[in-house]
C-alpha cells in the first residue's frame, strides 16, 4: 500500500491568522505472507535501503507469528465502484489566502451571531488532497484519489455571570461544499441556548435525544457489529442473528459508498470493494461486518470493512459510515408528545460506557420539556441505562440525519429513561 497527501491546517484567533501548517506525508507499507504467518512493516521513504529493511522486518514478523490459516490476502475483484465526487478538481487551484479568509470569516460570523457570544476559543480550517494505491501478488490492484475540507469553531457565550460553550464543525469533499455560515450559526446557538440552565429533580421520563447524542450512543454499540468482537464474546449482539434487538423503527447500516461520507472510498484498506451493508433492518439483526481475516474464520466473504489508521498501521476491522437511518418526523414533532421529560443536546463521558455490556452513566445537559414545549435549559443531570435497551425503547425517529465523523444519526424519542437530577 502506498499513500501520499498534501494536508493544510489553519487557525484564526482575534481576527488574525494564528497558525498555518502544511505537510506532505508519504508512506509505503507491506504485508508479507510466509506459510500461515502474515507480517507487516512500513517505510516513509522509497530509498532502497529503507525498503529492504521494511521487507526484512515484515518477513521476520511473519515467521515469528503463530501460524494461522485465516491469514490471507484478498483476491482481485472485477470492478470497483466509481465515486467521482470523492475528489474536488478545483481544490488544488484555490488560493491559500482564500482559505485563510474562510477561517477568519468563520470567526467573524460566530461573534456576530449573538451579542452574548463574547469570544472564540478556537477557529480552524483544514483540507487534504490524498492518493492511495493497493496491490498484491494475487493481481489485486486498486487506486483512487480523494479530497476533504473541514472547518470547526468553539464559541463562548456569557450572561449574568454564566458562561457556556458551543462547538460545531463542517465537512465536505469539496471546497464549495463547506458552509461556514451554518457552522457559525449552530455553534453560536449551542453556546447561547444553555445560558441560565438550572437543575431538575430525578425522574424516569420520556427523553428526546438530539442527533449528536444519538451518534455517540451508536458509537458505543458499533463494536458489537464487528465479527472480531462477536468471535471473542465481546459483542452485545453475538449469537442473536435474526432476532429483534432494537425497536422496529430502528434501521442501522454501514455504507462505505455514502456520497460525501467521511469513510467513503472505492475500496477498503485491503483493496476489497466497499459496499452498503444493512446491519439492523426494522429492529432485526441482519449482518455483521468482516474483513478478509475474520471473513475467512467465519467462512463468509469480506464486507469490505478493513480500515487503516495511516501507513504506520496494518489493516484492521472497522466501520466506514455507520448510521441509524432517519425517519419522517420533524424534530419538533418528537417534542410534541412529551408531557414531562427532557431534550438532551449534550453528554459528557460517553467514552466511559461499557462497550461489552452496553451500560452507560453520563453527565448531560439540555432542556426541560412539559406539555410538548421546551420550558428552560437544564444542566447538572445524568443519564443512565443500557444502550441496547435504549434503542429498544425508541418510539419516534426524526428526519434530521447528520454525520459526526464516521457515525451518523437523526434525533430520536425514547419512551422511558432514568434522569438523575438534584
Amino acid at each position: 500500500m502506498v499513500s501520499s497527501s498534501r494536508d493544510l491546517a489553519i487557525e484564526a484567533k482575534g481576527g488574525k491568522l494564528d497558525a498555518f501548517r502544511c505537510a506532505e506525508p508519504f508512506g509505503v507499507a507491506v504485508r508479507l505472507k510466509c506459510g500461515d504467518g502474515l507480517g507487516f512493516s512500513f517505510s516513509t521513504t522509497m530509498d532502497g535501503a529503507a525498503l529492504s529493511r521494511m521487507v526484512d522486518g515484515a518477513m521476520v514478523a511473519a515467521r515469528m507469528q503463530t501460524p494461522d490459516p485465516a491469514c490471507v490476502l484478498p483476491l482481485p475483484c472485477g470492478e470497483y465502484p466509481e465515486l467521482p465526487w470523492l475528489y474536488d478538481e478545483d481544490l488544488p487551484g484555490v488560493d491559500e489566502e482564500l482559505k485563510v479568509a474562510r477561517a477568519l470569516e468563520l470567526e467573524r460570523l460566530v461573534l456576530a451571531h449573538d451579542p452574548r457570544v463574547k469570544r472564540v476559543r478556537k477557529c480552524s480550517y483544514a483540507d487534504s488532497l490524498y492518493r492511495t494505491l493497493i496491490r498484491n501478488s494475487h493481481g489485486l490492484c486498486a487506486a483512487y484519489r480523494g479530497s476533504y475540507v473541514t472547518c470547526s469553531v468553539s464559541a463562548v457565550a456569557e450572561q449574568d455571570g454564566d458562561a457556556q460553550t458551543g462547538w460545531d464543525f463542517g465537512f465536505s469533499c469539496s471546497f464549495s461544499g463547506l458552509d461556514p455560515e451554518t457552522v457559525a450559526a449552530r455553534a453560536g446557538q449551542k453556546a447561547t441556548a444553555l445560558l441560565g440552565a438550572r437543575s431538575i429533580p430525578t425522574m424516569r421520563c420520556q427523553v428526546v435525544l438530539d442527533n449528536r447524542v444519538v451518534a455517540d450512543l451508536l458509537d458505543v454499540l458499533s463494536p458489537s457489529f464487528l465479527a472480531e468482537n462477536v468471535s471473542k464474546g465481546k459483542s452485545l449482539l453475538g449469537k442473536r442473528m435474526g432476532e429483534r434487538v432494537c425497536s422496529e423503527l430502528v434501521t442501522v447500516r454501514d455504507d462505505g459508498l455514502l456520497p460525501g461520507g467521511i469513510g467513503s472510498a472505492p475500496c477498503d484498506g485491503e483493496g476489497v470493494p466497499q459496499r452498503d451493508t444493512l446491519l439492523v433492518g426494522g429492529g432485526k439483526l441482519e449482518a455483521f461486518l468482516y474483513d478478509s481475516y475474520w471473513g475467512k474464520r467465519a467462512g463468509v466473504p469480506s464486507t469490505g470493512n478493513a480500515v487503516r489508521g495511516g501507513v504506520k498501521n496494518g489493516p484492521r476491522l472497522g466501520v466506514h459510515n455507520l448510521c441509524l437511518e432517519p425517519g419522517e418526523a420533524e424534530p419538533g414533532a418528537l417534542l410534541s408528545g412529551v408531557e414531562r421529560g427532557v431534550l438532551i443536546t449534550d453528554v459528557m463521558g460517553m467514552h466511559t460506557a461499557n462497550r461489552i455490556s452496553g451500560d452507560f452513566s453520563v453527565g448531560a445537559a439540555g432542556f426541560y420539556v412539559e406539555g410538548g414545549e421546551v420550558r428552560h435549559p437544564v444542566k447538572g443531570i445524568a443519564l443512565s441505562g443500557n444502550v441496547l435497551d435504549l434503542f429498544r425503547g425508541v418510539d419516534m425517529v426524526g428526519n434530521d440525519l447528520r454525520f459526526f465523523s464516521s457515525g451518523g444519526a437523526p434525533s430520536i424519542r425514547v419512551g422511558e429513561l432514568d434522569v438523575a437530577g438534584r
